[in-house]
């Protein structure tokens, strides 16, 4: 599974970004980018959760994890 591409495609769709944006793993996202609002953030766990099958509770996010692409992917590797 590549999860980089399935987490890009996510912000992609939630974000309303245009396909060929591109991420490394330092992109940062919270606070970079106007659109990634607390809303996003809830449609982009729903978004992770629905396509890999996972759940993800409250305790385990937090600010860091949307922090950059790098930390966001990082934390949806360590959950599938």
């Amino acid at each position: 599974m590549n999860v980089p591409a399935l987490v890009k495609d996510i912000l992609v769709e939630v974000l309303q970004m245009p396909a060929d944006t591109e991420f490394d793993a330092d992109t940062p996202l919270l606070g970079a980018i106007p659109e990634f609002d607390s809303m996003a953030v809830v449609s982009v766990l729903t978004a992770v959760e629905e396509n890999l099958g996972i759940a993800v509770d409250d305790d385990e996010i937090s600010a860091e994890t949307f922090e950059t692409f790098g930390s966001l992917c990082s934390f949806v590797e360590e959950k599938v």
